[in-house]
């Protein structure tokens, strides 16, 4: 019974042995034998490697989901990036540029200086705006003792542009020069008062030309009085050269004050044509320390608006616009102090 019951737990041990080492599942199972002289299950044996060089490992390649499809940035993320400050030139600030009139660029060098004088103020309001609204400096010569004379002297220092007294004069054709005229025959002292009369109705003037005066200007005498009063209120004196014999070149010498002349009528032809050609008239003056002095009138209808149309093209040929005052103060600088024309 015992020898049974061995033999039979010897074949049970042996049969779950022969399961266990059974490689696939459903294969026949060899006989059984003696434990000790069942051959080692042998390892599987790698494969050879393939001959020649060994294969080249291809390079890591992204996800999928990023790699198949590239996303192009956007052309803002390119110009302006978020984390990159922005330069200058792509978005300035408002104050970062200086404010330029409509005008070509000044040049390096001066051509020459130019003053611009318009007579004859006084009479009519509406006449004078279109002046004092000029983009540049100007000179307006104001008429004594009219109804605008005050208003108009107002109006031009408020606007800026220099203001002066346009003193009547007798003239040679016998034509009426106006309230406050100097006349021939007159005496220094009478002479002196009107001035100083006619100055008060035009205050803040800071010099005098002569209306007409083609007769007064010739005489020696009645000059030099004038030349009294510019010297005592510190004042100048343009003659406006109505005729050729004047006499301010020696009174003004005399009184040891400096005086300046009119080198061209701007609106003797008071036509736009005739203007422009006064202008490049005007221009071939200039020479160093002497600017041109131009005269036009503020009734003449066509000036103020060819002057403005001028204007460009006189700052782009290199001339400088000012007032004798200025050009006055410019030669003290220089250490000038004579008395010469100042054409």
């Amino acid at each position: 019974m015992s020898l049974a019951l061995v033999a039979l737990a010897l074949a049970l041990l042996l049969g779950g042995l022969v399961l266990r080492s059974s490689p696939v599942a459903g294969t026949s199972v060899p006989e059984a034998g003696p434990v000790a002289s069942a051959p080692p299950t042998a390892p599987p044996t790698p494969a050879a490697p393939p001959e020649g060089p060994p294969p080249t490992l291809p390079e890591k390649v992204a996800a999928p989901e990023t790699a198949s499809i590239p996303v192009k940035p956007s052309v803002d993320a390119i110009e302006r990036p978020k984390n990159v400050q922005e330069p200058v030139a792509y978005r300035p600030k408002a104050n970062s540029l200086p404010k330029l009139p409509a005008l070509p660029a000044r040049p390096l060098s001066k051509t020459g200086e130019i003053a611009f004088i318009i007579d004859d103020a006084g009479y009519s309001m509406s006449q004078l705006k279109a002046f004092l609204n000029l983009p540049f400096p100007i000179t307006v010569a104001v008429l004594p003792g009219l109804p605008n004379s005050e208003k108009a002297a107002r109006a031009v220092r408020a606007a800026g542009k220099e203001l002066i007294l346009h003193q009547p004069m007798q003239a040679v054709g016998g034509q009426d020069p106006g309230p406050g005229a100097i006349l021939l025959g007159m005496s220094r002292e009478e002479v002196e008062r009107i001035i100083e009369t006619n100055l008060k109705t035009v205050p803040g003037a800071v010099g005098i030309n002569n209306h007409m005066g083609s007769a007064a200007t010739a005489d020696l005498r009645i000059m030099e009085a004038v030349a009294a009063v510019a010297k005592k209120r510190g004042i100048y004196y343009l003659d406006s050269r109505t005729t050729s014999d004047s006499s301010v070149p020696l009174a003004t010498r005399r009184e040891g004050i400096s005086y300046w002349e009119r080198d061209v009528f701007l609106d003797n032809t008071p036509d736009r044509a005739s203007i422009i050609r006064a202008v490049e008239d005007g221009k071939k003056r200039t020479v160093k320390n002497k600017p041109a002095i131009m005269i036009g009138h503020v009734w003449s209808a066509e000036l103020a608006q060819t002057l403005t149309d001028l204007y460009p093209q006189l700052v782009s040929e290199g001339f400088s616009l000012s007032t004798i005052s200025r050009f006055m103060v410019q030669e003290a600088s220089e250490g000038e102090d004579d008395a010469s024309p100042r054409d």
